[in-house]
């Protein structure tokens, strides 16, 4: 196996390492910045190529953000990679123009972001980071690399030299512990929603499917199932933790609680207040759209038309206990109802798994770090406003995250319509540092509503520019 390191002499600014829509928006709003020694950078995913949940791309589902939330847009409108520029450069903007649409089809925005990361320069699929190291003597980030051929085998191994990182390694699919055991049963499908589609015949040949979430694809996913089965022989069943099947919370204000406004205003908060204040805040993004329960409705109250009742229920408040097979074709689950203080078993031949997603852990990746690292008292990495690891003063370089910060920057974490201002504020940071510019002017306010009574602007300062001041003054 041959190793092709980069260039010592001409390390990169910045190298990425995950190519999900946030490091993809990095990319583009980096590819955008102007001058006479634009930004080098590198960034690296193991995939063959994007995609994003192709598991949940579904026909007719629809983003829960508005297409003004793509990958550049709130940060740079006249970016050549919008979400319009793409429609423009597929002749679709009349036809867009036409259907009126605010919110459009995952598949949509999938492809979309296809098209940037097949064009756009610097992005390096095919590439599995193996670790991340800081180099004092040299103060710069080591970032080795193992390049896969099609098939995902080793082809070779690789090391980047950069100035700074960006973590973008995204999310994983979330299963709970009692059925942890049983999701490589052979004869019964235990499926997360991720993989939804790959498994979708697999799961209507089953005699009985039972969905377990209460969030926007458990919802997805019952109601496709329950489209696709006969009327009157439905053998369906949703079950959910929470107390009711909810709709996301999508008033104007409380929208405002997805701005930087309120992001700047949740960092700022001590870490017991955050910790306390997450959970109650499921309904802003584990809520279902309103749209879609509309659609379950209707579609069961179609199937009374005729006198009877369909054969799907639907029981929230439910928490999972335990599970075990039952024989080779059933599962048994074991279920608790915590306010009626009562418990059930449900026998059924396939789950589907609607449990959400949890955020990938740093410390395998950094573990090259972890001596410089400081964590919070529950063992967390502490993460500064301008989205960076807060890291030993010895290391120069800037570790930044996306998506690994809802811990201390709030629910808006994963939004798809943060995604261009999270990455014009690192970019901004990162080249005050290096040329004292910040190519991307952003708001000072972006929301009606005043969080907590120490006034509006609480936009953090940027630090002067390695070059301005000692570089210990400038971390």
């Amino acid at each position: 196996m041959t190793a092709h390191p980069t260039d010592l002499a001409h390390p990169h600014d910045l190298v990425g390492i995950g190519i999900g829509p946030f490091n993809l928006s990095l990319a583009a709003l980096a590819d955008g910045i102007q001058g006479p020694t634009p930004l080098t950078t590198a960034f690296f995913d193991q995939s063959p190529a994007f995609h994003w949940h192709p598991g949940l791309l579904l026909d007719g589902a629809t983003l829960q953000v508005p297409f003004l939330a793509d990958l550049v847009t709130l940060a740079d409108p006249a970016s050549p990679w919008s979400f319009l520029s793409y429609l423009k450069a597929r002749d679709r903007l009349f036809p867009f123009y036409f259907a009126e649409r605010y919110h459009i089809q995952r598949a949509e925005y999938d492809a979309y972001c296809r098209w940037v990361s097949e064009q756009l320069p610097g992005l390096h699929f095919g590439h599995q980071i193996d670790a991340v190291r800081w180099n004092g003597e040299r103060d710069l980030f080591e970032v080795d690399f193992t390049q896969l051929d099609p098939d995902g085998e080793a082809e070779a191994l690789g090391r980047a030299y950069t100035r700074h990182i960006a973590l973008g390694i995204g999310t994983e699919p979330h299963v709970p512990d009692p059925l942890k055991p049983l999701v490589d049963a052979p004869t019964v499908p235990v499926i997360h929603s991720a993989d939804y589609l790959d498994h979708r015949d697999r799961l209507l040949a089953a005699g009985h499917i039972t969905v377990i979430g209460s969030g926007q694809s458990g919802a997805e996913v019952f109601l496709d199932l329950l489209r696709a089965r006969p009327a009157g022989a439905e053998r369906l069943h949703w079950l959910a933790r929470t107390e009711a099947f909810a709709p996301m919370e999508y008033s104007k204000l409380g929208l405002e609680q997805f701005t930087p406004d309120y992001t700047r205003y949740f960092h700022a908060l001590p870490e017991r207040v955050r910790d306390d204040l997450l959970p109650s805040q499921w309904q802003l993004h584990k809520g279902i759209g309103p749209e879609t329960i509309a659609a379950i409705h209707d579609e069961l109250y179609r199937r009374t038309l005729h006198g009877g009742w369909p054969d799907a229920t639907l029981t929230p408040g439910v928490h999972l206990r335990t599970a075990g097979r039952v024989g080779t074709t059933q599962l048994e689950l074991h279920l608790e109802h915590r306010r009626q203080a009562t418990r059930t078993r449900l026998t059924t031949n396939a789950v589907v798994l609607a449990t959400g997603y949890r955020e990938r852990s740093l410390d395998r990746l950094l573990a090259g770090l972890d001596p410089y690292m400081r964590r919070d008292s529950s063992g967390r990495p502490r993460i500064d406003a301008h989205h960076r690891l807060v890291l030993d003063p010895s290391v120069n370089g800037s570790a930044y995250v996306q998506n690994a910060e809802r811990h201390t920057h709030g629910i808006g974490t994963p939004d798809l319509g943060l995604a261009a201002w999270r990455s014009a504020t690192i970019l901004n940071h990162l080249t005050h540092r290096l040329t004292g510019t910040e190519p991307y002017t952003l708001p000072p306010r972006t929301a009606f509503t005043t969080f907590g009574l120490g006034g509006q602007d609480q936009t953090p300062t940027v630090p002067a520019p390695r070059s301005l001041v000692p570089l210990t003054e400038a971390r």
